[in-house]
């Protein structure tokens, strides 16, 4: 029996997992790496990136991926396959990111240079003719586009019997497609300095919260054969989820610590990205600090003008409606999940990972 003063156990160690998913990563990268060795030192380099872009990270799609397939079967699977194909949705994550890095001109991910940059420093450093900055969105792209047909590669040889095998790839092409659409989204409607809610929340839907939760359910739960009821169920919890999940992460974009995200401080703010949480501060805010607010995203901004910018949007009340929305949403999650006809202890482990998702610091 637990005592009222101890923490009940985790129902799932999720440190072997994330383990067991790097080694799979880097044995799978291995094997590309042996197979273009023909093509000298620069596929080396193009490797090397794509080592570092698959490397560390909370594994949060890969493990809603695995609970998914074991929502339904929880007993007499082949673990290494459930592995390597939990595994495919971190590719496409490294994917998503190395694209979302180049066009929104961040210098850096997870503490590193990001690899639009990074590429560009080589080039420097070797002294090359050309672009430097060309010569690194060149590479990004490319690279990003190498960890995209990456995804699908691990996901198709994961081993499980080919018609399941089929059923996972449809959920994929269609988690591809949402997330590109999602992204050309954000991009407009950067481009058009539009501020609305309800635009906004339809950018973090198909930009994010359905690729990160969503849809690795759908795939693992494809995996082992999920009946549509159990197949809505999943997206009744994960969809919810996914929108707090980047409710957060908007949050940690312009209030998180440097030392613990890895960005600069307010990167979002400087980045110019039009989130729910800008967009409530600027329909919210009075209107002199408005205007200024929306004049100076996008620009270069000192850590003197970050904190102005943050004051505008925690007085304008926008940082506590987002607490409120991702207060709201993760119950809707809760509510779903106890109601889903998922196994025992899927419902006790994505409890857990809701909790994780929508309460982390970085």
């Amino acid at each position: 029996m637990t005592s009222p003063h101890q923490t009940p156990a985790p129902a799932w160690d999720s440190a072997p997992f994330r383990t067991a998913v790097q080694r799979t990563l880097d044995g799978f990268v291995d094997v590309q790496a042996a197979r273009l060795a023909d093509l000298g030192p620069d596929a080396d380099r193009l490797i090397a990136a794509a080592r570092e872009a698959v490397s560390g990270g909370k594994r949060f799609r890969a493990a809603f991926c695995y609970w998914g397939f074991r929502a339904v079967q929880d007993e007499g699977y082949d673990e290494q396959r459930l592995v390597r194909a939990a595994a495919a949705l971190e590719l496409l994550h490294a994917s998503a990111l190395v694209h979302d890095d180049y066009m929104d001109a961040s210098d850096t991910r997870r503490g590193r240079p990001a690899t639009h940059r990074a590429f560009e420093r080589q080039h420097r450093d070797a002294g090359w003719g050309g672009d430097p900055e060309q010569y690194g969105a060149a590479a990004a792209i490319l690279l990003g586009d190498l960890l995209l047909s990456w995804a699908d590669e691990m996901l198709r040889s994961c081993g499980f019997e080919e018609a399941r095998v089929l059923d996972a790839l449809g959920y994929l092409d269609t988690t591809r497609s949402e997330v590109i659409a999602g992204q050309f989204l954000d991009v407009s409607v950067q481009a058009r300095r539009a501020s609305d809610v309800a635009a906004a929340m339809t950018v973090l839907r198909y930009k994010s919260a359905k690729y990160s939760v969503e849809r690795p359910l759908h795939i693992g739960a494809a995996l082992a054969g999920a009946s549509a009821e159990v197949l809505g169920g999943l997206s009744e919890f994960g969809l919810p989820l996914g929108e707090a999940f980047q409710l957060r992460d908007d949050l940690l974009g312009v209030f998180g610590d440097p030392g613990l995200t890895g960005k600069p401080a307010g990167d979002d703010l400087v980045e110019g990205k039009r989130t729910v949480l800008v967009a409530l501060a600027l329909e919210h805010a009075p209107a002199e600090q408005g205007r200024h607010l929306d004049e100076r995203l996008g620009t270069s901004l000192d850590a003197a003008e970050v904190d102005v910018l943050r004051r505008i949007i925690e007085d304008s009340g926008a940082h506590t409606r987002v607490e409120e929305l991702i207060d709201e949403l993760t119950s809707r999650c809760l509510d779903a999940l106890a109601a889903a006809p998922v196994t025992a202890s899927a419902k006790s482990v994505l409890r857990e990972l809701a909790t994780a998702a929508t309460q982390r610091v970085v």
